[in-house]
């Protein structure tokens, strides 16, 4: 059965059964209505997916493989800040009205540094290290700049990547300082471990463990149910993760070089409201 179904369900109970709840608290979420938007969470969660065994998606419910790709694809390959090169609307809420979410996520890879190799944007800096400094314990990207956070119209979740080789494998670990359990966990999981293959394949390496630390793990009052209700149903296998094995540069990737090969699944959960 899928390991990230186990996973899933173990943070979940640990959450709801030993979290804190912010009830007494004036939180800043809000639900459509107005209404406070509490939740329980638990503190410094770290799951860990080797990705050479399985692909890491839920079974217990679908994740929009090809959605959560073309985000990633839009923050870490577009770098991009702009809904207009997104194709959803799931960033719709953040933007102003010419598209834009500020000085966020893709705008941040983006802007160029001064390193005594030359000027590399962050993601460029990566790819280079994977090729030239497999040794070095430097490869960071960080988008939690405090300089811009005030022209950002929404501060970074996953705000963080440390990629370190092993060998001809490639490990990571994503640092994320929120993370809405129900509506976004998997889907962050899906994103970087995509993202992960294709750092690893362009750098002639393999993709190992991805360890996902979250500072604060929450659930939303509104969502206990539903998270109840995927805790009762079996897991499906994990299926087969593919990769366009002849793409070599980072920048070639689409949407449409990732698939899945018998991924069985259980029902979607309908009318997940998001807290804003």
């Amino acid at each position: 059965m899928s390991r990230a179904d186990d996973i899933f369900k173990n943070m979940c109970r640990d959450i709801i059964d030993n979290g804190f709840w912010d009830t007494g608290l004036d939180v800043r979420p809000r639900w459509l209505d107005g209404t406070p938007a509490h939740s329980v969470k638990k503190f410094c969660v770290v799951n860990r997916y080797d990705l050479s065994k399985e692909f890491p998606i839920l079974t217990l419910r679908p994740t929009r493989f090809k959605g959560a790709i073309d985000e990633m694809l839009w923050i870490w390959q577009k770098k991009s800040n702009n809904i207009k090169d997104l194709n959803s609307k799931i960033w719709d809420a953040w933007a102003d009205s010419e598209g834009s979410i500020g000085k966020a996520y893709g705008y941040q890879l983006s802007v160029k540094h001064k390193y005594k190799e030359g000027m590399f944007d962050q993601v460029d800096r990566v790819l280079y290290d994977l090729k030239n400094n497999r040794a070095s314990r430097r490869i960071i990207t960080n988008i939690y700049v405090h300089a811009d956070l005030h022209e950002m119209n929404l501060y970074p979740c996953a705000y963080s990547m440390t990629f370190n080789v092993s060998g001809d494998v490639l490990n990571g670990i994503l640092n994320q300082r929120s993370n809405d359990v129900l509506v976004a966990n998997n889907w962050n999981v899906v994103q970087y471990a995509v993202l992960m293959h294709m750092m690893a394949q362009v750098s002639g390496l393999k993709a190992g463990e991805l360890v996902h630390v979250i500072a604060d793990a929450h659930i939303y009052d509104r969502h206990i149910p539903m998270v109840e209700e995927l805790l009762t149903r079996e897991s499906y296998p994990a299926p087969t993760f593919w990769i366009n094995p002849e793409i070599t540069d980072f920048y070639d990737f689409t949407v449409e070089d990732f698939k899945l090969k018998n991924y069985q699944k259980n029902e979607q959960i309908k009318d997940i409201e998001v807290a804003v």
